[in-house]
């Protein structure tokens, strides 16, 4: 459902970027579903192997993020009795209010284990950024995976969502899903705005990484305008030129809001499995 929708400066079907393709990005997504949600293994190691099979089949980092973010909310799904189930977002779904509680358990039931395999997930994945904590990953984990998150929590926003209960992802991308849907949106256009609300909500850590601050505002900035015309047209032809154009301006100077995609996937998972706003 992400790859499918129109993300401004990401990989997708309207078109690839970055030197990656949305046939590489698919193909993560199935060589990692796997070891995700295989309940024999600790969370830790379950993303590790995700990583490890991402690795083999693409060569690249494609989804490190993804996978970071969806693997304690697999096992807090687990934890509920929640079942997965395609409802391609339409209105039919099971709310499950125990999911963030479960979370919680999860994220702080994780042992040092699961944090030496985190640790060798994020090396294996290559992506710079968390490894430049005090507790660097490349070393022994001296720190729960919490702490170490923690950490990184300020320049990284897929360590925030460890700190603060995935904070963001129900919070801004759920709610902007769901307003969506009680609009009447459909086909990509809910996906479409969970992404926009984190791409206009937030200098993006991505490109905060790979740029610098100054640049990641700017595309914030320039995303603000591109969501306030969404809002103001339903002609699919006008939002798609709007979108359009500003995957064109983002990818020409390589700035890919690696986060934001990373951000909405785990905003689709947690819709999937039924979870709705009070």
């Amino acid at each position: 459902m992400e790859i499918e929708a129109l993300k401004p400066g990401n990989v997708h079907l309207f078109a690839d970027g970055h030197g990656m393709s949305a046939a590489q990005f698919m193909t993560s997504a199935e060589v990692s579903s796997g070891p995700l949600t295989d309940p024999r293994l600790p969370v830790g190691q379950r993303m590790l192997e995700a990583v490890r099979a991402t690795r083999l089949a693409v060569a690249t980092n494609t989804n490190l993020g993804i996978i970071l973010l969806a693997g304690p909310l697999l096992c807090a799904a687990e934890m509920a009795g929640a079942q997965l189930h395609d409802n391609r977002l339409h209105d039919n779904r099971l709310p499950d209010n125990r999911l963030r509680d479960n979370l919680d358990a999860v994220l702080r039931a994780m042992s040092i284990d699961d944090t030496r395999a985190v640790f060798e997930a994020i090396v294996a994945a290559a992506p710079g950024g968390l490894g430049e904590a005090a507790n660097d990953v490349r070393q022994e984990p001296k720190v729960h995976l919490l702490e170490a998150m923690r950490e990184a929590a300020d320049r990284d926003m897929i360590a925030r969502q460890y700190v603060t209960g995935f904070g963001d992802v129900f919070g801004v991308g759920l709610a902007a899903l769901q307003a969506a849907l009680a609009r009447g949106e459909g086909g990509m256009w809910p996906t479409v705005f969970a992404y926009m609300a984190f791409l206009a909500g937030f200098p993006d850590s991505h490109v905060v990484r790979n740029h610098g601050a100054e640049v990641a505002n700017q595309a914030r900035q320039q995303a603000l305008a591109v969501e306030a015309a969404l809002h103001g047209s339903d002609d699919e032809t006008s939002r798609i030129r709007l979108l359009m154009e500003l995957d064109r301006r983002l990818k020409a100077n390589n700035v890919n809001p690696g986060t934001s995609a990373d951000l909405t996937v785990a905003t689709l998972l947690v819709h999937t499995l039924g979870v709705q706003l009070a």
